[in-house]
């Protein structure tokens, strides 16, 4: 069974002392990797991503997750393979197709079918890894040659096939979590469905009948690979209490009314109880599911220090 791996997501970038300082208590606290998101009005992921590891001696860092619609794959090779060698190989690329419409059209960028973005997903993916992979441009060949330039390319040699850095691909639906079986090194599992007949972005949190569905429709597609690749989660919300129960009432009431207080206790994408509860959560659902590499959104990250402390 794998070790727990940590991550905690940036929704913001505060001034840059406090940015340096909200780094290092994280490494403090014990977290593994920092993670910044890519939505407009966030931050910008390959910058944060350098900052925060210039400010730490350890922590990796990535993207959860690159909204790949947004991307050219020759830009994006140059900024992944840039971020990896300033960082001495600390990236981790996760990659999905995108979700939230209004960002497209904010952007002035075409809206795609979900089918045509997940193509777009795995064509990036097919391209990123021969970018990766050399030799590069026979562009510069002569330049780079008569001034003995380092070839633009990862650090890392663990992903893409031994090219580039771990990829994770995240997502719920058939299509992408086909691609992460075949690609993937970090299975994302997301904790968010669409509601189905709302606007595109309008979700509620998977039940634990859900997670255990894709898990298992995961590890038939993967065949012998299935213990290989990292099965990851994005923990919504971590609520401290000694009731539980009302707690689940609570949040079945007011915020999630799509999910019974039952449900609301056992999906694995919620931690709600005491810090002993919690820890004591996640190694059942580690058990039960394989979910060892866990993130936590930002606002979270100093409460879930409490809980990383318990499972060192």
């Amino acid at each position: 069974m794998r070790d727990f791996r940590f991550g905690f997501n940036f929704f913001d970038v505060p001034p840059r002392e406090d940015f340096v300082a909200r780094c290092r208590t994280a490494e403090r606290l014990g977290y593994d990797v920092a993670l910044v998101p890519d939505h407009l009005g966030g931050p910008a992921p390959f910058p944060t991503m350098v900052a925060a590891a210039e400010a730490t001696e350890r922590l990796r860092v990535g993207t959860l997750v690159l909204n790949v619609p947004f991307w050219n794959p020759h830009l994006l090779a140059r900024e992944v393979a840039t971020a990896d060698r300033l960082t001495g190989g600390r990236v981790e690329l996760g990659l999905g197709a995108g979700h939230m419409k209004w960002e497209f059209e904010a952007a002035g960028l075409p809206w795609e079918p979900f089918g045509a973005r997940t193509d777009r997903l795995a064509e990036t993916i097919e391209e990123l890894g021969r970018l990766f992979g050399g030799p590069g441009y026979e562009q510069h060949a002569a330049r780079d040659a008569e001034y003995g330039l380092a070839e633009l390319r990862p650090v890392q040699r663990r992903g893409f096939d031994g090219s580039g850095p771990p990829l994770l691909i995240g997502g719920t639906g058939d299509r992408v979590l086909r691609l992460a079986a075949r690609h993937a090194d970090i299975i994302a599992y997301a904790g968010v469905y669409q509601l189905k007949g709302e606007p595109p972005g309008t979700f509620r949190i998977g039940t634990a009948a859900e997670a255990g569905e894709r898990v298992e429709f995961v590890r038939g597609l993967m065949g012998e690979r299935a213990d290989e690749a990292e099965a990851s989660i994005l923990i919504q919300a971590v609520v401290v209490t000694d009731d539980r129960r009302a707690a689940a009432e609570r949040l079945s009431a007011e915020r999630l009314p799509f999910l019974t207080p039952e449900e609301i206790l056992e999906t694995p994408f919620l931690l709600i109880g005491t810090y002993e509860q919690m820890a004591g959560q996640l190694v059942e659902r580690r058990e039960r599911f394989g979910f060892s590499y866990i993130t936590v959104h930002g606002p979270y990250m100093e409460t879930f220090g409490s809980v990383i402390e318990r499972l060192r």
